[in-house]
Parts: structure tokens; sequence; C-alpha cells
């Protein structure tokens, strides 16, 4: 086993000793406990999980599918992007929900507007699915559709060659198709990418770099 377990342990002794969880001499991506817990990963806000080492190719087609739940109204949610002007972003922005697409013409963005501004981070659970197919894009928020017009009809694929950020990015990545810096805290869960007949779940403990993001378990109410 090279991984860590995904759960909560206390009440620990060693020869009749307990052992003192409050003051550890050294401590490694060990967060608090809860005591609720639900299904998702919990991105503390500090960080990111980066995902597909070698390189995630959107190319003319991709649909996205991921669950959220937030209270703050700017976050990263997902980006893949190029060395050149190539990239796709997913972000929330003043509790909007932004979907950025570049092809090499320039940048193209579906945007869903909720009625109130907190009304998407509310700390509730939302579907969220961005489409892209050829030049046309298109955001379905709690099965509420928007599209947008794009003029550059004749770019049609997004040549992305990084891996997936998602929840943030590092300070000297960068990433061409999310106007926000800011590291999403809340909790993800069910992330789909889909190209034609491939489905891939992405498994948030698999990725090669995690910083503040905890597979697998998000906190119901914090402890």
């Amino acid at each position: 086993v090279t991984h860590s377990i995904p759960a909560c342990i206390g009440s620990m002794t060693i020869n009749s000793k307990q052992l003192d969880n409050e003051s550890p001499v050294s401590i490694f991506a060990v967060n608090k406990c809860y005591e609720t817990v639900q299904d998702g990963t919990f991105f503390d806000g500090s960080g990111f999980a980066a995902l597909v080492r070698e390189g995630y190719k959107v190319r003319s087609d991709v649909n996205i599918t991921l669950e959220f739940r937030t209270t703050a109204v700017h976050g990263v949610l997902l980006g893949v992007s190029s060395a050149k002007v190539d990239a796709i972003g997913l972000e929330i922005v003043h509790g909007k929900v932004l979907f950025h697409v570049n092809n090499g013409a320039g940048r193209i963005t579906a945007t869903y507007e909720p009625r109130g501004t907190n009304s998407l981070c509310d700390g509730k659970w939302h579907k969220l699915q961005a489409n892209k197919s050829k030049h046309r894009i298109s955001l379905i928020i709690d099965g509420n559709l928007v599209y947008t017009d794009n003029p550059y009809i004749q770019s049609t694929s997004a040549d992305t060659n990084n891996p997936i950020y998602i929840g943030g990015y590092p300070a000297d990545v960068k990433q061409n198709c999310l106007t926000s810096k800011s590291s999403f805290r809340g909790c993800l869960r069910n992330l789909f990418l889909t190209k034609g007949q491939h489905t891939e779940l992405f498994d948030f403990s698999r990725a090669f770099d995690l910083r503040g993001v905890f597979p697998h378990s998000c906190p119901g109410a914090e402890h």
C-alpha cells in the first residue's frame, strides 16, 4: 500500500498509553476530522489537484461534468492550457460560473448568472456540465442551459498539452482560459470528462500533485 488512508483515526493507545493527537512532533497532509462526512473531495482554498501529468489533449470536443458545493463566490474549478493560447477553463467569479474556450483564434465565454449572487454558493450541491463541440460551447448548471455565439467558426481545436488543474493551479503555471487566481474552497465530486464514446472518471486520490486537497472526504459540518 503506497497511499494514505482517507479516514479519521482517534483514541489510539500504544502499550496502554494514549497518544497525544493535539501536539504531534510532525504533521503532513493531515486535516481535522468532521462529525458528518459526505462523498466528495475537500479543497481547503489554498491549493489544487493536478491530474494527467503527460498532458490532456482537449482538441475538437470534450464534455465535462462535475458537482460542486461551496460558500465562496470566487474559485477556479478546472483549467487545461497549452504553451500557446489554446486552453479551456471553468471558474466561479462573483457567484457566476464561466466556461472559457480558446481554440487559437480568441477566447469565448459561456456565462451562467444565477438570480442571486449567492444562490450557487449556498453550500449545497450543484451539477455542472460544460460542453465544447468544435467551435460551439455550452454550459448547463442544475439543468439550466447557457450557450454563446462564437465568431471564430473556422477554429475548432483546442490543442492543449498540459495537465488538468482542478481547484486552482501553481503560481508558475500559465492558464490562458482562467481569469481568477483564487483557489476553490469547498467540495467537488463525480468529475467526468467525455470524448466521443470514451468517458473517464477522475479519482482525486490518483492526482500526481495534491496541495490543500483531501480526497474522498467532504465535511458535512466541521467539528
